[in-house]
């Protein structure tokens, strides 16, 4: 046995879990309670990171604001979860190519599995290398057992182009963590059916992802306290919600406010300065530029 294989025998995640030693002879009621109470623990071991969480959520900020990217790259399940949580944010917050998800493999390995390639340290070296990766991004690697030799490859070509590196790892004292700049360690532990850490140590993942893709975006003035100014109206369900943003964001009336965006071009954002300032839609679009898209400083200079 190699050292990494003895390494991978040991982890958390590679362990069984007592209570689902019987899972076959659990009725159908105690299985659904048990994957429950699992995904409660993963819950539990994001709130535990939090303070790490944090100090992410300020360095993505940071990057983002001066104009640099929040490059998600993982294999298997942690790289389609990065790939799913990057996608989200154009609809978003109308925010393009500025968060990317980044898969070992590429498309094809998003529908297909194809395990090898966690292993390729030379793919995950290109990777680094096709995205033109540099001192203003922030990497963020994702990887359950927090060994995955892509990942290692990505975060030292990415920490020699001059990113910020993050590794997102579900195991304590891990390669990942003691490479990257900054560790996310999110203790979830043996999974149900063991060794399946698309479950609750993918939970985790996502919870963290989503956290790190959507609160920068807040401090960047892309939402206007809870509402959704940033979005990209694309059909008709969300013109309709476009319109309600409006009406609670400003106070006008349903009618007023599919006039005002229409005129807006649908641009949300647009039309809640154009209402707030009394201004028309190049002028508040000027005024959103000069604040690089700061919704509340455009509003209260």
């Amino acid at each position: 046995m190699t050292e990494i294989e003895g390494d991978l025998d040991s982890l958390d995640t590679e362990g069984r879990l007592a209570a689902a030693r019987d899972l076959d002879l659990l009725s159908v009621e105690q299985q659904v309670d048990l994957v429950i109470r699992e995904n409660e623990v993963a819950l539990a071991a994001v709130s535990e990171a939090r303070a790490a969480i944090a100090d992410v959520v300020d360095m993505i900020t940071e990057s983002l604001g001066r104009g640099g990217r929040l490059l998600y790259f993982g294999a298997g399940t942690p790289g389609r979860l990065g790939v799913l949580d990057a996608a989200e944010v154009y609809p978003t917050f109308s925010m393009s190519d500025r968060v990317l998800g980044v898969i070992a493999g590429g498309g094809d390995a998003l529908s297909t599995s194809a395990e090898a390639n966690e292993d390729d340290m030379s793919l995950g070296r290109d990777d680094v290398a096709g995205l033109d990766v540099g001192p203003n991004d922030v990497v963020v690697t994702i990887s359950a057992s927090g060994r995955t030799p892509y990942c290692r490859a990505v975060i030292a070509a990415a920490g020699a182009a001059g990113a910020l590196t993050v590794a997102v790892v579900n195991n304590r004292s891990s390669p990942l963590a003691e490479i990257a700049e900054k560790a996310i360690e999110l203790n979830t532990g043996p999974e149900v059916v063991s060794g399946s850490t698309r479950m609750k140590a993918g939970t985790a993942q996502k919870v963290v992802l989503n956290i790190l893709s959507t609160l920068p975006m807040v401090r960047l003035g892309h939402t206007m306290g809870d509402l959704m100014v940033g979005l990209r109206v694309s059909n008709e369900k969300l013109a309709r919600r476009a319109q309600r943003i409006l009406v609670e964001a400003t106070g006008v009336t349903p009618d007023e406010a599919a006039q005002t965006l229409k005129s807006a071009h649908n641009d949300v954002k647009v039309a809640v300065v154009m209402l707030l300032r009394s201004l028309s839609p190049d002028e508040a679009r000027e005024r959103l530029q000069s604040v690089d898209g700061h919704v509340g400083k455009a509003i209260n200079p």
